[in-house]
């Protein structure tokens, strides 16, 4: 059973973007406007479908001083 089976198509390509970006880890997280540009997608739809990755446990958000951190835990 892949991701594709657990969240919506958006929240696969969010997904594979920061896979392909590097966000693996707290050390290399990246923000929701990178992710955003990276991925061709609306603003809207990427928090929407970070929120899903996060919900699943796909995705963890650190919050820092100026813009939060994204990063995958699977």
């Amino acid at each position: 059973m892949g991701i594709e089976d657990e969240v919506s198509p958006n929240g696969v390509k969010v997904y594979k973007t920061m896979k392909d970006l590097g966000y693996l880890s707290e050390e290399k997280q990246g923000t929701a406007e990178r992710i955003t540009m990276a991925s061709k997608l609306p603003k809207t739809m990427v928090m929407n479908a970070l929120q899903e990755l996060q919900t699943k446990g796909f995705a963890r958000r650190k919050v820092r001083e100026k813009a939060a951190g994204y990063f995958l835990l699977k």
